[in-house]
C-alpha cells in the first residue's frame, strides 16, 4: 500500500507539468539530481546525499516558514519528477527569485519556461510580489536565454550570502507591472 502523501501548500497545472511541493516521494530523483555534475554547474555543486536531503528538507520547510518555496516538477504523462522551480528567497538573498534546475535529461524541451511562467503568475498574482529575478551566472548561456524569454534583462552583477558568496552572479529582472503588460500580449 502506497502511503499518503502531505501536501503543504498549491499545485499549478500547466499543459504538461505538475508543480506541487517537495515531498519525501521525491527524494530519488532529487539526490540523483544533485549528484550530477553538469546538472549543478551553476546550482551551488555536486552535493552528497546527506547534503541534497537537507536542501529536500529546506525546500519543504521553506513552505511553512515562508509561505512559498520551490515545486517540484513532476511531468505529468510520466508522473516522473524532472526537477525544481519557482519562488525561492532564503535569508540574505538578493531579492524574490523564480528560479528553475532540471534533471539533465529534461533540458532543451521547454518545461524550464512553462514552469518559470506558471510560477511567475503564481509569485505575482497570489503571492502580491511586485518584482521578481533570477539569479544566474554570467557563463550560465541557457539560463540568460531562459530569462530573456520569460522577459527579464540583466541588472548586473549581485551577491548570494555564504556559502555561494563568491560565485559571480548577475540579477536578471523584471517589475510584475512589466509582466503582466507581457502576459497581456501573449
Amino acid at each position: 500500500m502506497k502511503k499518503a502523501q502531505l501536501v503543504t501548500g498549491p499545485i499549478l497545472f500547466t499543459p504538461r507539468l505538475i508543480l506541487r511541493p517537495v515531498a519525501a516521494e521525491d527524494l530519488v530523483p532529487w539526490i540523483a539530481f544533485h549528484q550530477d555534475e553538469q546538472t549543478m554547474r551553476f546550482l551551488g555543486g555536486v552535493q552528497p546525499p546527506s547534503i541534497a536531503w537537507r536542501g529536500l528538507c529546506t525546500m519543504a520547510g521553506a513552505w511553512g516558514i515562508r509561505g512559498f518555496s520551490m515545486f517540484s516538477l513532476i511531468e505529468r504523462d510520466t508522473g516522473r519528477w524532472i526537477g525544481r522551480a519557482g519562488p525561492w528567497c532564503p535569508e540574505g538573498w538578493p531579492g524574490n527569485e523564480i528560479a528553475w534546475g532540471l534533471a539533465r535529461e529534461f533540458t532543451g524541451k521547454g518545461f524550464a519556461h512553462e514552469a518559470a511562467v506558471a510560477s511567475i503568475d503564481y509569485a505575482i498574482d497570489v503571492l502580491g510580489w511586485d518584482d521578481v529575478i533570477h539569479t544566474i551566472s554570467p557563463d550560465n548561456a541557457p539560463s540568460i536565454a531562459l530569462a530573456r524569454k520569460l522577459g527579464a534583462t540583466n541588472r548586473g552583477p549581485t551577491q548570494l550570502p555564504p556559502p555561494h558568496g563568491a560565485n559571480p552572479i548577475d540579477a536578471w529582472g523584471q517589475t510584475a507591472d512589466e509582466w503582466r503588460a507581457r502576459r497581456a500580449t501573449r
